[in-house]
């Protein structure tokens, strides 16, 4: 009986978890299934300046628009991509466009100078994709006014080759001397509606991370400070080096032949559309 009622009880405390281990595990799994949807994204790969991942390009377009961008990025050292997707695998056109921006490394390391222009005509969405030092330039307004005004009414009309060229077009006039002009334009146009959908999805992510956060500060014990080595090393809660979606090659990636990004970094900058 006593030995029924000793192996009871280890059976019983085998199946309990330390209390500062619960919270940390739930933590992590919470952030798991935040960043799952960019973990499995099946990005295209990098074959050259135009990415017609789609097919919605024909040879003499693609050939067309890889000379534009080729000659912008001799005179002004900025990379712009134009990329056409066969799906958006179920995530969003903005996060799709930032974790593919990180993946391909798009702009001058350091300048961070790069630029996608994405289309996903099955969901019928664009993107223009800003690296960090264009964003100034290249605005979120301004982005949104190409769009708006040059690439979403020639898809509407079933004219993707010249919706795309004409995208093309206007961003590099804005980077090569007339952001100001543009800029100028940008601003005269009223801001849209506000979108409830869009705050409910950052209240959203706000709470999760808030979770998270309050989380792990309630798993860390107080008196943490007295179990430092004498050797003075801290053991904070450290990043690492960078943001933790970047490829982490610093000289970008490529496929092997004559074009590859040059290790540009993005952040979200750009605006979206659809048609």
């Amino acid at each position: 009986m006593v030995g029924s009622h000793i192996a009871s009880g280890r059976k019983r405390g085998a199946l309990r978890l330390p209390a500062r281990v619960a919270p940390i595990a739930v933590a992590a799994l919470l952030a798991f299934l935040f960043f799952l949807p960019a973990l499995a994204l099946d990005f295209p790969v990098l074959t050259g300046r135009v990415v017609d991942d789609a097919g919605i390009l024909d040879g003499g377009a693609r050939a067309a628009l890889t000379q534009k961008l080729d000659e912008l990025e001799a005179k002004t050292t900025d990379q712009l991509v134009v990329v056409t997707l066969k799906s958006l695998q179920g995530t969003s056109v903005e996060d799709f466009g930032v974790e593919l921006g990180r993946r391909w490394q798009i702009g001058q390391k350091g300048k961070n100078n790069g630029v996608l222009l994405i289309v996903a005509p099955n969901e019928r969405k664009v993107r223009i994709e800003v690296g960090y030092g264009l964003e100034g330039a290249l605005t979120d307004a301004v982005s949104r006014l190409i769009i708006e005004n040059a690439i979403t009414p020639r898809f509407r009309a079933g004219d993707f080759a010249g919706g795309i060229t004409r995208g093309v077009d206007d961003i590099i006039s804005v980077l090569t001397g007339d952001a100001a002009e543009w800029q100028q334009r940008a601003a005269k146009r009223p801001e849209p509606t506000t979108r409830w959908d869009s705050l409910l999805i950052m209240l959203l992510v706000f709470v999760v991370f808030g979770f998270v956060f309050l989380t792990l500060v309630g798993a860390i014990p107080r008196d943490r400070g007295r179990g430092r080595s004498r050797g003075g090393g801290s053991s904070g809660w450290s990043s690492g080096a960078g943001s933790g979606w970047s490829s982490g090659s610093s000289g970008g990636f490529s496929d092997g032949g004559g074009f590859s990004g040059g290790g540009g970094s993005f952040g979200g900058g750009g605006s979206s559309g659809s048609w």
